[in-house]
């Protein structure tokens, strides 16, 4: 989605990750761990919900989807990878890029969508 020169992009996240975005404001996503080499924020609601509900509340529970603005000019940079279905599109960001990455959010980490077990 796009508008004003912005591009919404969201990230299916866990407890733990929501939590490090709370702390930072919901302002900044946190580093990646050693064994997460790239960050991948996705295109569409529709497909981090489906990694929120179907992949982050079995490994914890929980999963929430997070929705951000960037400008389009920064985002150019980054090829759209597909991984899968029509949905499945998402952005590799190297986790070394992750920090100049955060300095570009426009305004505020939005939580859109909580899943819960049970």
């Amino acid at each position: 989605m796009q508008k004003d020169g912005l591009i919404t992009l969201y990230r299916p996240v866990g407890p733990k990750e929501l939590k490090k975005i709370e702390e930072s404001g919901f302002k900044r996503f946190p580093k990646r761990l050693a064994e997460q080499p790239v960050f991948y924020p996705v295109m569409n609601e529709e497909y981090a919900i489906q990694i929120a509900r179907d992949w982050n509340v079995p490994a914890s529970g929980s999963g929430f989807v997070t929705k951000f603005n960037l400008p389009e000019s920064y985002l150019s940079k980054f090829e759209v990878q597909n991984v899968g279905g029509a949905l499945h599109n998402e952005l590799w960001v190297p986790a070394e890029e992750l920090e100049e990455f955060n300095d570009h959010i426009v305004g505020n980490i939005e939580v859109t969508r909580s899943f819960y077990a049970g």
